[in-house]
């Protein structure tokens, strides 16, 4: 019995040898750079998964990896909405949002989500830093008119960012710390920017998609990888048959089959698309409800879930 519980040990020793010697070669090609991960789905509303992601950032950050998170969350929005009794649809895979409801989802996010994963990060040490896109200009938006398909599209108080100001982000990496975001923006007014490139604010805050806004900060930041957390295993060729997982593609592959995508898709296949396009070498879409997917995705050989590279590259 103690030879079978001896050997037993060993097995397990063992396995987790290999396990860090698989990773050995990724920790020597990223340590030093910056990765930004988006946040959200089941991977923010179950604790365990919540503790696990949490884990992983800060495993990034010991083995010299800069890590920054940009958060949504939808599912305690929906909850705090329908708290309220405030309507909440969705467009194009976008939430509709009135003047009402953008109050809700400011504090929801700066007050709830943010706070919450700054709490699970700092259990580990003093890392995380809760920000928001209105914070130090971080981000400036302007209002969705269009939708994936090029029709005019009202979504309401929603926007995309189209500037990122990465100052404050770059200095709390230089002295580690752990940059958290939440995916709200001041917004721009639609006439021209001035001679010296700003255009004037409303004083009004927008709802921004957290994919998006998180590839916004990737490309801005000169990331060297995107990961975004969903509730899919990665995107499917013919959904919904799981078979038809597809392992990496390239951006022109992308760019495709975007058109055909189901609608809760579009915005995170558009956001690794942008990522790429904007000079991020790797952009990928992991399933946030396995724990430790982050971490899958970055040091083991296959990676899981669904990579975007730049045209005439392949899985490396």
């Amino acid at each position: 019995m103690s030879r079978l519980s001896d050997n037993t040990r060993y097995e397990t020793a063992r396995s987790k040898a290999e396990t860090l010697m698989e990773a050995l070669p990724w920790i020597q090609r990223y340590a030093g750079s910056t990765m930004v991960f988006k946040y959200g789905g089941n991977a923010m509303v179950n604790d365990q998964l919540r503790r696990a992601f949490a884990e992983d950032i800060v495993f990034l950050r010991h083995v010299g990896i800069r890590p920054v998170v940009v958060h949504g969350g939808g599912p305690q929005i929906s909850t705090m909405l329908e708290s309220l009794n405030i309507h909440s649809e969705f467009r194009d895979g976008l939430r509709v949002t009135s003047e009402e409801a953008v109050n809700v989802i400011r504090m929801v996010l700066t007050g709830q989500v943010g706070r919450e994963l700054v709490g699970l990060i700092n259990a580990h040490g003093p890392y995380a830093v809760g920000m928001s896109g209105e914070d130090a200009g971080l981000l400036q938006a302007r209002r969705v008119r269009t939708g994936s398909d090029g029709a005019p599209l009202d979504l309401g108080l929603v926007g995309t960012v189209t500037r990122v100001n990465t100052a404050a982000v770059e200095q709390l990496l230089d002295i580690g710390k752990i940059p958290v975001i939440a995916s709200i923006a001041p917004e721009l007014a639609e006439q021209d920017d001035d001679a010296a490139g700003r255009g004037a604010l409303t004083g009004q805050v927008l709802n921004v998609n957290a994919d998006t806004a998180a590839a916004e900060v990737a490309v801005a930041l000169g990331a060297e990888k995107f990961v975004a957390l969903t509730d899919v295993e990665g995107l499917y060729a013919n959904w919904p048959d799981r078979s038809s997982l597809i392992s990496s593609l390239t951006a022109s592959e992308l760019r495709d089959m975007l058109p055909s995508l189901e609608s809760g898709m579009i915005p995170k296949m558009r956001a690794a698309l942008r990522a790429v396009e904007g000079g991020v070498p790797r952009a990928s879409v992991v399933d946030g409800r396995c724990e430790h997917s982050s971490l899958l995705e970055i040091f083991t050989d296959t990676g899981i879930g669904t990579e975007v590279t730049p045209d005439g590259e392949e899985r490396s």
